[in-house]
């Protein structure tokens, strides 16, 4: 449904300690392996472990790892090196100025930064699907200042994405909460959604 409605990637959640959509490793698996080229299949993954983020991908066959939370073992050419040919996503959760050092930093060494509204500071991690946005002005002057493609995320929805996209102008938008009603995909909000867009 969703690649009909005009999606060019999609995002399967792996276990994260909050936040809707999660499936698991097994079903990742199984839809991945339907996916038709060109479309690109992000695994997003709450671990901090670059050993255990290879399993992943080796296990679930994405062609593309959006992590969600830092790097605390391991680094970046780790997973080059197991897997050439992989993209990596970096996810930085916007919550203040300081973002904008985060992302210049991490930018040589990732293929591409997406920006959500999670906060990874939390007892119990938020690190996507929070329906929250965050200040699109600092997503706007990370997007002016790193080289690489920005994915803008967090509270996207048709009301709001005219808006995101006019301000920030990322390379594109990742939707999760805007587009579920009771944690399911609603045809009726992803059709919306897209409708927005080509707007």
């Amino acid at each position: 449904m969703a690649i009909r409605y005009g999606a060019s990637a999609l995002g399967f959640v792996s276990h994260m300690p909050s936040g809707p959509g999660v499936i698991s490793e097994e079903l990742i698996t199984e839809i991945v392996a339907q996916i038709p080229p060109p479309i690109a299949t992000f695994l997003l993954t709450s671990s901090q472990n670059t050993p255990e983020i290879i399993q992943q991908i080796n296990c679930c066959g994405s062609n593309t790892v959006q992590i969600c939370d830092k790097l605390n073992s391991g680094n970046y050419q780790d997973i080059r090196e197991a897997l050439p040919g992989i993209s990596i996503v970096q996810v930085i959760h916007v919550t203040k100025e300081e973002s904008l050092n985060e992302a210049i930093e991490i930018a040589p060494l990732v293929d591409a930064i997406l920006l959500d509204s999670g906060n990874k500071f939390l007892t119990i991690k938020e690190l996507g699907g929070t329906g929250r946005t965050h200040n699109w002005d600092i997503s706007r002057k990370i997007r002016e200042q790193v080289k690489i493609p920005i994915f803008l995320a967090g509270g996207l929805k048709p009301e709001n994405v005219d808006l995101a996209v006019k301000q920030v102008a990322p390379f594109g938008i990742d939707v999760c909460s805007g587009v579920r009603t009771n944690d399911k995909l609603d045809e009726y909000k992803l059709k919306r959604f897209f409708e927005e867009l080509q707007q």
